[in-house]
């Protein structure tokens, strides 16, 4: 049984150096700033183009939903906002959903705040909101981030081949999940 009011009422998650809190119209200015940011827009696989407003508003809709978990990424001493990450696509009959994560640009990359933000949110998906499997995307070009699945606890468990145009070129996508009977790292 999938716990919908675990997601809509989206605890705060704290680990050891990162807190995971309600991404909302707060992080408008971070968020604004990362969406700029041309390797956070190539590591996403980002085509659209999004206006101040769109953004504001679709911040603004992320709390209260029952479906997924929008979570801004914090620096626990300072509360920098370092990415966001999302648990999406809850499927409460096969109780499944998607992740996806994204740091706010290079400075925040190789300092383990996606690692330690994807196993905090997995332990809420797990243990609290009652999932059974969680899945992701990956493009080949990111084998940093692929590494930080792995450490998670995330299996590779298929290829999408030259399903991404990026910079003139074909990309596999990488499909990874993970399970809650899976051990934890």
């Amino acid at each position: 049984m999938i716990d919908t009011e675990a997601l809509r009422t989206q605890p705060e998650l704290t680990g050891e150096n990162v807190v995971l809190t309600q991404l909302d119209e707060t992080y408008f200015e971070t968020a604004w700033k990362a969406l700029q940011e041309p390797e956070s827009i190539r590591l996403t696989g980002t085509h659209a183009q999004f206006t101040p407003e769109q953004i504001r508003d679709w911040l603004a809709g992320r709390p209260g939903l029952d479906d997924r978990a929008d979570y801004a990424i914090v620096c626990k001493g300072d509360r920098v906002h370092v990415g966001d990450l999302a648990l999406t696509d809850v499927d409460k009959d096969n109780r499944s959903g998607a992740f996806r994560i994204a740091l706010n640009g290079p400075e925040f990359f190789g300092k383990g705040y996606g690692t330690e933000a994807t196993k905090l949110v997995l332990d809420y998906a797990f243990d609290v909101v009652g999932l059974h499997r969680v899945s992701l995307e990956v493009f080949d070009y990111n084998p940093r981030a692929q590494r930080a699945y792995e450490k998670a606890g995330f299996v590779r468990e298929g290829l999408q081949r030259e399903a991404l145009w990026w910079d003139g070129e074909w990309h596999d996508v990488i499909t990874m999940a993970v399970l809650g009977t899976d051990p934890r790292p």
